[in-house]
């Protein structure tokens, strides 16, 4: 992808109008294929010739139709397909969350700048993981879990001190929405690095940090020049 080029990339395993078979298979496969927990969020409810909002009922839901439910929803969450599939059964529309700071961590950027990091780590051969595009315009890049630690001191490494970037990183005790959900304004949650065979082992977030970092910092230096 060219530098500069802002692209949604189609989603791999959903499709553009939410089915509920499509969030359980989607919830079953990332157990089964990738061995992640899985955690049943809010929907978007669609009332008719209305605007969608979250299931939850706050008129101004921060994560509307992808957050957790319940107060116990780190417990709640689970790698057992048995157990899917009976919380979606439960809820077929529930969206599909899956917990950070297990399997892997999350370091969320602005489209902007993810996109010229990916460009980026394909230029320099760099491993990736798996990256998430959302309908809020981040991006979200899956790391080994302990970012949550690294990745300020890294930052600090490079000149950046802390709160300088907009860079999120999403450890234990958060989570990010995962393909097919649909969030916010009623946009899929969508691949922009689907998961394969070939990014099954995640880079550690040491390895991503001077792209990642760059790219933020351009972000940064645009906003200032505006």
């Amino acid at each position: 992808m060219s530098q500069g080029v802002v692209q949604r990339v189609e989603d791999t395993i959903g499709a553009p109008r939410q089915l509920s078979g499509q969030l359980l298979d989607a919830a079953v496969r990332y157990a089964e294929e990738r061995h992640w927990d899985v955690l049943p969020g809010s929907w978007l409810d669609i009332p008719a010739g209305g605007a969608p909002r979250c299931s939850c009922s706050a008129p101004d839901c921060p994560a509307a139709g992808a957050h957790p439910t319940r107060p116990d929803w780190a417990a709640q969450a689970s790698g057992d397909t048995a157990v899917l599939r009976e919380m979606w059964r439960r809820q077929p529309l529930s969206s599909v969350l899956l917990p950070t700071g297990r399997a892997f961590d999350a370091i969320d950027v602005p489209e902007s700048a993810g996109f010229l990091a990916l460009a980026r780590l394909d230029r320099m051969q760099l491993p990736l993981g798996p990256v998430i595009s959302t309908p809020a315009r981040r991006l979200a890049f899956f790391v080994l879990p302990g970012a949550t630690r690294k990745v300020p001191e890294l930052l600090r490494a490079l000149g950046w001190p802390a709160g300088t970037l907009d860079m999120v990183v999403r450890g234990e005790g958060d989570w990010v929405a995962a393909p097919p959900t649909r969030m916010g304004t009623g946009g899929s949650v969508q691949w922009a690095r689907r998961p394969t065979e070939f990014n099954r082992w995640l880079p550690d977030s040491r390895e991503l940090m001077n792209p990642l970092a760059y790219a933020c910092g351009r972000d940064v230096v645009a906003a200032r020049a505006r």
